[in-house]
């Protein structure tokens, strides 16, 4: 039986700059909850934190209400990888780790990203664990710039991105997460395709202008196994160890890749790889 790829929504350079929009609140909303983080603050505050900054921007939490989810963003800590709902005994200690996840619908697009941020003072291992996660990021990022410009890349060129640039990162070998990944994203927060953290290169849908993608690994300091919590939604590590978990959301165009859910597009990290067209849309 012929196997079929998943039906991906390819939009245009004009739709791509609503989606920059969107992304742009998403990550006013990121710096402000990072500039919140402390000992003391509750999930709750942060979540009130984001959904201000959202609908100031005349924007709707994507995340509240998506599946019967409770709050704007997902707050989890420690050993929870994702999908943390936020709650007001939920308080932050020192040496704490929390992922930060938040999504904005803006004219009918959608923006996904997440920050992990240590509170306070932080052990240094697992800031590091933060770092190479986002760095991996970056790599899976860069990777599909590269390849949809060389007119050879494939889903899984980002996916075997994220797991070397995991992989060689010094100090410990981190776990990465098991199933969980990125996701398309456009006018509706998950669609196809979903986006591995790890894997072998040359496989799957190919990569073409058009394609925006939420590219998220999941790290912990232990096993990539998890579990759910009895609310339905808190995904935790199996082993109780410490996660990062870090997103951006980027759309491919035929000149270059744009980071939608970071204010410089992406530039500070992929220089030239970004499109060429991100400034003028910018302002």
């Amino acid at each position: 039986m012929a196997r079929h790829e998943p039906e991906i929504q390819l939009k245009t350079p004009e739709q791509i700059v609503k989606m920059r929009a969107a992304g742009l609140v998403v990550a006013a909303a990121l710096e402000a909850m990072r500039q919140a983080v402390a000992p003391g603050v509750s999930t709750a505050d942060l979540d009130a934190v984001a959904e201000s900054v959202i609908r100031d921007a005349g924007a709707i939490p994507s995340f509240k209400g998506y599946q019967g989810f409770p709050a704007s963003i997902c707050s989890s800590v420690n050993e929870q990888v994702v999908h943390a709902i936020p709650a007001a005994d939920a308080v932050l200690k020192e040496g704490d780790l929390i992922s930060l996840d938040c999504g904005a619908i803006l004219d009918g697009w959608h923006g996904d990203a997440a920050i992990t941020v240590g509170v306070g003072e932080t052990d240094p291992e697992l800031l590091r664990m933060a770092e190479v996660a986002e760095d991996a990021m970056w790599a899976g990022i860069a990777a599909a710039a590269r390849r949809t410009a060389a007119g050879k890349g494939r889903l899984s060129d980002i996916s075997s991105a994220i797991e070397t640039s995991i992989r060689k990162a010094g100090g410990r070998r981190y776990g990465i997460v098991d199933g969980y990944g990125g996701h398309g994203i456009g006018t509706e927060m998950h669609q196809e395709p979903h986006v591995l953290n790890y894997g072998r290169p040359g496989r799957g849908p190919r990569l073409v202008p058009g394609m925006a993608l939420a590219i998220e690994p999941m790290i912990t300091m232990g096993s990539p196994r998890t579990v759910v919590l009895s609310d339905e939604w808190t995904v935790i590590t199996r082993d109780r160890s410490v996660a990062a978990h870090v997103e951006h959301s980027m759309a491919l165009l035929d000149d270059g890749v744009w980071v939608l859910t970071a204010q410089d597009g992406g530039r500070a990290r992929l220089g030239d790889l970004v499109t060429s067209r991100e400034p003028a849309a910018a302002h």
